[in-house]
């Protein structure tokens, strides 16, 4: 195998190495639905953690209870997004959907946040399913190129 920092290695040519790297297996583009459920999981990360710390201020519940609570939901959400390319990560996806309305049982305005999330992770998945039917390429991914840089 070839290391880096072996003496002489300079003199190696770097088309090798660049050959190697574009060898490697394509990255499969997104669909629409798995964009827009990352954005909306993506949002309730950062809604969740400061809901974490607001129910913290406010002592809803035992300090360790809602740090650790809030803590483990924020982990499962961005465990989530990695699993959004299997249909198993959209059900969970749902799950975690109902588990951050039942938040609201701690601080209530969570009743209607997470009322607000479920309501625009439907109309994602709903959307994003409609348009991947439609048979429209899926979104450019970060090594496709775009049509004008070619």
């Amino acid at each position: 195998m070839d290391h880096p920092r072996r003496p002489h290695d300079h003199r190696r040519p770097r088309r090798e190495l660049a050959r190697r790297v574009r060898a490697g297996r394509p990255r499969r583009s997104r669909t629409v639905r798995e964009s827009l459920g990352s954005i909306v999981l993506g949002f309730e990360v950062v809604i969740v953690f400061l809901a974490t710390l607001v129910a913290f201020g406010l002592k809803a519940a035992d300090p360790v209870v809602v740090l650790v609570g809030g803590g483990v939901l924020c982990l499962a959400m961005v465990a989530t997004l990695g699993l959004l390319n299997r249909p198993v990560g959209f059900r969970i996806g749902w799950a975690l959907q109902f588990v951050i309305v039942a938040t609201g049982l701690l601080v209530p305005i969570m009743f209607v946040i997470g009322a607000a999330f479920v309501a625009l992770w439907t109309y994602c998945m709903v959307t994003g399913t409609r348009l991947d039917a439609q048979g429209r390429p899926p979104a450019p991914g970060p090594t496709d190129p775009i049509e004008g840089d070619r």
